[in-house]
């Protein structure tokens, strides 16, 4: 291990030792600020809000303006208040500025927004000191590929992409990874988006002889494809990513399949309406400020740890993403996505 990396780990179990031997615990929490996402912003203040006074913490806010020079200036402020440890970002370009500045200081982060694979993957090369509350991007794509390999085994399927980045990127996984499993599709297409129906994609479909189909795809383009397949009596079996969350105008089909990252909502508080600010991210942040606190007051390394959070029980992997299967799968059954697994 580098010299340097080393000084920064020593200094990094120091600030921890002193904050749980010292004064109260304080936590730092980066919001983006301004018109970024209030809503998402309102529900990152109330998790930590939340779990801080439980342990009688202090939290300090610092927005990033979800750009580099918000990042690291506010890092810069972190160091400043004494943190022991960061919570929150939503925006890559911010948390990328701000982790060396607080990797120098010794304060790890925990990132709650972040999906970008490069954060936790150049981990040994940076020296980061950066943990993933939440899925990596490339998580969904590969949830997506076990889903048909565990579940269309012995079907006729078939895979399709709206020709975008995020489609092509899904569908092209799902396929490489059922032809690697002895499975292959019995048609594969690109399809032109956004329009008022898909007639002529489902009769495509429909002529393979699919049963199955993954869509790489909006939610309202993979709503008209189902409405069109029904209009035509054509028992046609769709799963697409969590793009189907997204609002659209297009109703969905019951029986329509999603791959999404875990609600936590739906363990913690399956029962009734919560209001808008403890849904979202008041969870996950509300668990990274009870794994901080735990960790600095307990003379702990964040990696090293199992804690016991509001989601449940956390630990991380050796390049700091959160262990576990994140994604899972759900059905429309008319109204909501249920899980069904």
């Amino acid at each position: 291990m580098p010299h340097s990396l080393k000084s920064v780990l020593l200094l990094g179990a120091l600030t921890l030792a002193c904050t749980s031997a010292g004064a109260q615990t304080r936590i730092g929490l980066a919001v983006p600020g301004g018109e970024t996402a209030p809503l998402l912003e309102a529900q990152m203040r109330a998790g930590a809000q939340a779990a801080i006074d439980a342990v009688d913490g202090e939290l300090i806010i610092e927005t990033d303006a979800c750009t580099s020079e918000g990042g690291s200036a506010a890092a810069r402020r972190f160091v400043e208040d004494g943190v022991s440890a960061v919570v929150g970002f939503l925006c890559t370009e911010a948390i990328e500025a701000a982790l060396p500045i607080l990797t120098e200081a010794g304060i790890p982060v925990i990132a709650t927004g972040i999906r970008t694979d490069s954060l936790t993957d150049r981990r040994e090369r940076t020296g980061w000191q950066v943990f993933r509350l939440g899925p990596r991007a490339d998580a969904e794509r590969d949830a997506a590929a076990r889903y048909v390999i565990d579940n269309w085994r012995g079907s006729l399927f078939a895979i399709v992409d709206d020709g975008t980045i995020y489609g092509r990127e899904i569908a092209e996984t799902v396929r490489i990874a059922a032809e690697e499993s002895g499975l292959v599709p019995v048609f594969v297409d690109t399809f032109r988006p956004q329009l008022d129906n898909q007639i002529g994609l489902v009769g495509r479909l429909r002529r393979s002889g699919a049963t199955h189909v993954f869509v790489g795809g909006d939610r309202e383009d993979i709503a008209i494809m189902a409405r069109d397949a029904a209009g035509l009596d054509y028992a046609l079996t769709i799963a697409g990513g969590e793009a189907l969350r997204a609002a659209g105008e297009t109703p969905l089909a019951e029986g329509i399949v999603m791959i999404a990252a875990t609600q936590w909502e739906d363990a913690v508080a399956p029962d009734g309406e919560k209001p808008a600010e403890e849904q979202g991210y008041f969870l996950p942040v509300h668990a990274a400020v009870e794994i901080a606190v735990a960790a600095s007051e307990g003379g702990e390394t964040i990696g090293d740890g199992r804690f016991k959070t509001i989601i449940g029980s956390v630990e991380f992997d050796a390049k700091g993403d959160m262990e576990g299967q994140i994604y899972r799968s759900y059905r429309f059954d008319g109204s909501s996505f249920v899980p069904v697994d």
